[in-house]
């Protein structure tokens, strides 16, 4: 499946090599990779936890969408979006986005037209819990 949400903490690596298992030895020359946690720190506070919240059926969606505008703009063999909703502490893994294809420039191109739409198109909401016991809702996307 290119596209998954997961509730609970994933592994990053393990998702990869378990992606990379259907596609033929030597059928791909680059693979480009992000993988983004949870800092500990936001606009001069401390995080000590975030709350991602989505809605189902639309983000998962959006995110399909996201998926094939990438395999209609570059050759890849193989695209890769996962992505946590519910609690997470710092250090956590919220997002893995992979691109693999024949040659890196597309795999780099295609790696960070992901990341950067589903972080401005996909329907998330993030609300921050603070050292001090204040949460506050994260306004708009990087």
């Amino acid at each position: 499946m290119a596209v998954s949400l997961h509730p609970d903490p994933f592994d990053p690596l393990a998702l990869l090599a378990a992606c990379t298992e259907p596609l033929p030895p030597g059928g791909h020359g680059a693979q480009a990779i992000f993988i983004g946690t949870l800092r500990d720190f936001n606009e001069g506070d401390t995080v000590r936890a975030m709350t991602l919240e989505h809605y189902p059926g639309m983000t998962e969606g959006e995110l399909e969408r996201i998926e094939r505008e990438a395999r209609d703009r570059w050759p890849l063999q193989e695209v890769r979006i996962a992505h946590r909703v519910g609690s997470i502490t710092p250090g956590e893994p919220i997002v893995l986005v992979a691109a693999w294809s024949t040659h890196r420039a597309a795999a780099f191109d295609a790696c960070r037209f992901l990341v950067e739409a589903l972080k401005s198109r996909a329907p998330f909401w993030k609300q921050e819990t603070l050292a001090d016991g204040r949460q506050r809702w994260v306004q708009g996307n990087a």
